[in-house]
């Protein structure tokens, strides 16, 4: 049974349209392609947080974006940058010594 050349063709476009499809979004690097954070939280949850990301504007975002993890449910949340509780966390971060974020050689950092 032979193929003719337009079932071959429509077959590979198929195909590749269903590839293409997969793999919409999906960054090669692990680099996000678009902002992360859509909505932020002004409120202060100072408390709740575990942890703090921040992530530089570039090319993909214009904006600058505060990503803190929450302690109790690990869940991530967009932080208003120009929110004044917001600043101080932020600045209180970059006083740090650096080697006080860092976990000591050899061992694991405790997120």
């Amino acid at each position: 049974m032979k193929m003719t050349s337009s079932k071959i063709t429509i077959s590979s476009l198929l195909v590749l349209l269903a590839l293409l499809t997969i793999t919409e979004g999906i960054s090669v690097t692990g680099i996000e392609l678009r902002c992360r954070c859509i909505q932020t939280e002004s409120r202060p949850i100072g408390r709740h947080i575990k942890k703090v990301e921040i992530i530089p504007a570039n090319s993909h975002c214009e904006d600058s974006e505060i990503i803190a993890i929450l302690k109790k449910t690990g869940q991530e949340v967009c932080l208003d940058p120009e929110a004044p509780w917001v600043k101080s966390v932020i600045a209180r971060m970059m006083s740090r010594p650096i080697n006080e974020m860092l976990p000591p050689s050899g061992q694991k950092r405790k997120s």
